[in-house]
C-alpha cells in the first residue's frame, strides 16, 4: 500500500510541478512523508482541478505540502516556491476578498500573527483530488 501511494504522489508531485523531473519529497522530513502517506492511504488520485471551495479544511504537512479536505475528498497542493513558515506555525492569509473558492494562481501571505508581520508568499498550483477506493 505504501508503494502505491508514494508512487502516485510521486507522480502528481511531477505532473502539478509541469512536468519538472525533480520531485518535491526531496526535503521532506520522515515524519512529513509518514503523515502525507496516512492521510492519502486507501485513495486514488483523480485528475487536477483549478478550483476548490474556501470552506476545505487546510492541513500542513510541510511547507511544501497542504493537504485540503472536502466532502470526503482530499486535495494535495504543492505550492509554487513553497509557502516557507507554515510548517512552523504561521498562518496562511488569502490575498484575494470575496472568493468563496481556492485556486490555481491565487497568492497567498504567509504571516506571523503573534508578531504581526509577513514573512513570506506562495502562489497554489492546480489541486490534485484523491477519493477514497472503491
Amino acid at each position: 500500500m505504501f508503494v502505491r501511494i508514494f508512487a502516485a504522489v510521486a507522480v502528481s508531485t511531477a505532473a502539478l510541478a509541469g512536468g519538472s523531473s525533480a520531485p518535491a519529497e526531496q526535503g521532506r522530513s520522515p515524519k512529513a512523508e509518514r503523515k502525507l502517506v496516512e492521510a492519502l492511504d486507501g485513495r486514488t488520485a483523480g485528475q487536477p482541478v483549478a478550483c476548490i471551495q474556501a470552506t476545505a479544511r487546510m492541513t500542513v504537512i510541510d511547507d511544501s505540502t497542504l493537504l485540503y479536505r472536502d466532502r470526503g475528498i482530499v486535495y494535495l497542493q504543492h505550492p509554487r516556491g513553497a509557502c516557507r513558515g507554515l510548517s512552523k506555525g504561521m498562518s496562511l492569509v488569502r490575498n484575494t476578498t470575496g472568493r468563496t473558492r481556492l485556486c490555481s494562481g491565487d497568492i497567498n501571505s504567509i504571516v506571523d500573527l503573534t508578531e504581526g508581520y509577513g514573512t513570506d508568499a506562495c502562489v497554489f498550483n492546480d489541486f490534485l483530488p484523491y477519493a477514497k477506493s472503491e
